[in-house]
Formats: structure tokens, C-alpha cells, sequence
């Protein structure tokens, strides 16, 4: 079983250069309402290393690279983002940590709903046992 789900996504373009929209409802299957990039990673920093409870969540690379540890709580699977034609989706309760970010990787992140801290775990044992 892979936990890694992937939305592709077209590009548009010509000698002028190129584009790839992201479209709520369309291809991101769900309405966006918060949009957050990460970059500037130091070396040997794991990032996220929480689950949500009800959040869904698409990842893409937009330049450089990093991997992504995706854990149900049964299973663990590692993937590479490097592509920006590629979206990664993060269901709710799914452990995840990014890390082995290139010094040029920006990850944007597309969220459903809004910052609420109180939809993170941050343990996790506590996600562990919220699985069972």
C-alpha cells in the first residue's frame, strides 16, 4: 500500500515560458484557504513532524527538492518532491515530516481551512494511539 497520493498537474506554455495554474475545486481537490511556502532549511532540519485531524493538505515543490516521511500509523513510506507539476496530498491523520531540503527548495503548501492549533498533534504517541 502507498500512502503517497499525487495530483498532476497541466503546463501551459511556449517560447515565452511557462505556467501551471492551481485552482481550488478543480485541480486541488478542495476549496484553498491558506497558502504557506517554506524555504531557507538548514541543513539536517526535519520540518512538520505532526499529524492534523481534520486538515487536508497539498504539498508542492516549486524549486529544489526535499523528502517527505508520511505515516499512517501502520505505515511508513519516505518520498522525494522535485517536481512543480506535482502535487503531494496529506489526508487528515497522516504524520508528516519533511527534511533533506536542497539550499534552493521552496515547498508551497495549500491548506483547506485555517490555522487552528488545537487540530495539531504534535506527539507522537499520541497520534499512535489516536490511530488504534
Amino acid at each position: 500500500m502507498t500512502l503517497a497520493r499525487y495530483v498532476d498537474f497541466a503546463v501551459r506554455g511556449d517560447d515565452l515560458g511557462w505556467l501551471v495554474a492551481l485552482e481550488a475545486d478543480r485541480n486541488v481537490p478542495f476549496p484553498i484557504k491558506r497558502v504557506y511556502y517554506i524555504f531557507g532549511t538548514r541543513e539536517g532540519i526535519r520540518r512538520g513532524k505532526h499529524a492534523h485531524r481534520r486538515l487536508t493538505q497539498m504539498m508542492v515543490c516549486l524549486t529544489g527538492q526535499c523528502k517527505v516521511l508520511l505515516d499512517d500509523g501502520n505505515t511508513r513510506e519516505d518520498v522525494v518532491l522535485t517536481r512543480n507539476d506535482h502535487g503531494l496530498m496529506l489526508d487528515p491523520m497522516l504524520w508528516h515530516e519533511m527534511y533533506d531540503f536542497s539550499p534552493d527548495c521552496v515547498l508551497l503548501v495549500l491548506a483547506d481551512n485555517y490555522y487552528d492549533e488545537a487540530d495539531y498533534i504534535r506527539d507522537y504517541r499520541t497520534f499512535k494511539a489516536a490511530c488504534a
